[in-house]
């Protein structure tokens, strides 16, 4: 609470530290100039001063029509990292018209923190970045881009600032935001999915609504005969009779995420499960797009998902850009009786327990997806430029720069789609 007294008390006071530093050397030198009676310099410090002090006061009389504002900064979502030559989406920060003194200008700034894959063991990389709007002007773009996924937190705020630097007034409300960053997209694989693994009956529920429930656009493999031609004529696509009665197949699709890793995850270890995590967001989507009726069993550290559509699909990928590290635990997860559907594996080479987990499903037909550390000479990876986070706004963890652990390779059972990735300055 006192902190908060002072600095509202001197809230008024907030010359920068060139303003500060002139507004010193100005008086000594109109103190020696009258002591000298030099009136070169008395006019030039005078002057100096007269400036610094006019500035002053427009500065806080144009600061009491800025006392509501709350200016709107919108990040582009969905809000997906990038990096390497992947083109920068703009922020854009929204004001409303505003009259500004002459030789000011209206300065907008974000500070915060960024938990890398959050991972919140260490207090995030700090976070700024600024941007000033045009006399004039309602809208400024703002440069901020996160190299790796994970969590954002941040604070936006606006400054009212002369073109000289002397002076730098606090105004309007500040607006917090928590942001969900997913990974960057990975490349594309070759993927076999099989149509009957997990595959359970349902019967379609019954309704009043008949267009709703009897009805749906016709696919490949029904009977010509369950053509409605009537409403296939007024949309202008085949539409097929459904029977209350008939069973659709669902196919489930048991899916591990192996979050594990070290307590205190380098650069290197997060740089791993964030291409772990773009695998499991390209797995899902591709899934999904070749048959709208899959239903995916997601089991992770931080619990376990049923996905049956796009929309869960969206809202998983937004929990999993936040989901860290957990430390290795021992399981105990043995797979069911009568379980013969194929199980999709997602895992980094941080993860000591997979060698127990494969073995317990030894003759289960299953397919992993393993991100590993690029081995010397390897041309074909995924690579994250430490140079990109203090290019986006980030502060990199001097650690970052040390040399980092070497995990040994992984290895399985049945099919192995294997992702490289490295760290580069």
């Amino acid at each position: 609470m006192k902190i908060n007294a002072v600095k509202n008390k001197y809230r008024g006071l907030s010359f920068t530290l060139s303003g500060f530093v002139v507004f010193i050397i100005a008086l000594v030198i109109l103190i020696r100039s009258l002591a000298a009676r030099n009136a070169y310099e008395i006019i030039l410090s005078s002057a100096a001063l007269a400036l610094w002090i006019a500035l002053r006061c427009v500065g806080a009389w144009g600061l009491r029509r800025l006392t509501t504002l709350e200016p709107l900064w919108k990040p582009p979502l969905p809000l997906t990292a990038v990096s390497g030559a992947v083109p920068i989406a703009d922020w854009f920060v929204t004001t409303p018209a505003l009259r500004l003194p002459w030789f000011f200008r209206l300065h907008f700034l974000v500070r915060g923190r960024f938990f890398p894959q959050g991972s919140r063991t260490g207090e995030g990389c700090a976070v700024f970045t600024e941007t000033s709007l045009s006399r004039g002007g309602t809208t400024a773009s703002l440069r901020l881009s996160f190299p790796l996924g994970g969590l954002f937190q941040g604070e936006g705020s606006a400054r009212l600032r002369d073109i000289f630097g002397f002076f730098s007034f606090p105004c309007g409300l500040p607006s917090r935001q928590t942001l969900m960053i997913r990974s960057a997209a990975c490349s594309a694989k070759p993927l076999r999915i099989e149509a009957l693994s997990g595959a359970e009956d349902r019967r379609t529920r019954t309704s009043s609504d008949e267009e709703r429930y009897y009805m749906r656009e016709y696919a490949p493999g029904d009977r010509l005969r369950d053509i409605n031609w009537k409403s296939s004529e007024k949309v202008d696509t085949l539409i097929t009779r459904v029977s209350p009665d008939n069973q659709e197949k669902v196919t489930r699709i048991e899916v591990h995420f192996r979050n594990y890793g070290p307590a205190r995850p380098g650069i290197g270890e997060l740089w791993l499960l964030d291409r772990a995590k773009a695998r499991l967001a390209w797995f899902l989507r591709s899934v999904k797009e070749e048959k709208a009726s899959f239903v995916f069993n997601v089991c992770a550290a931080g619990g376990k998902w049923e996905l049956k559509d796009q929309d869960e699909i969206d809202a998983f990928l937004e929990e999993l850009s936040s989901l860290p590290f957990s430390p290795a635990q021992n399981e105990n997860s043995v797979p069911e009786a009568g379980g013969a559907g194929e199980i999709y594996v997602f895992s980094t080479a941080c993860d000591t327990g997979l060698p127990a987990f494969l073995l317990a499903r030894q003759g289960q037909p299953l397919s992993l997806f393993m991100v590993q550390s690029a081995p010397h000479g390897k041309t074909e990876c995924e690579c994250l430029r430490l140079r990109d986070f203090p290019a986006g706004g980030i502060a990199p963890f001097p650690r970052w720069f040390l040399k980092r652990k070497a995990w040994p390779s992984g290895a399985g059972s049945g099919r192995v789609l294997i992702d490289y990735a490295e760290i580069r300055l």
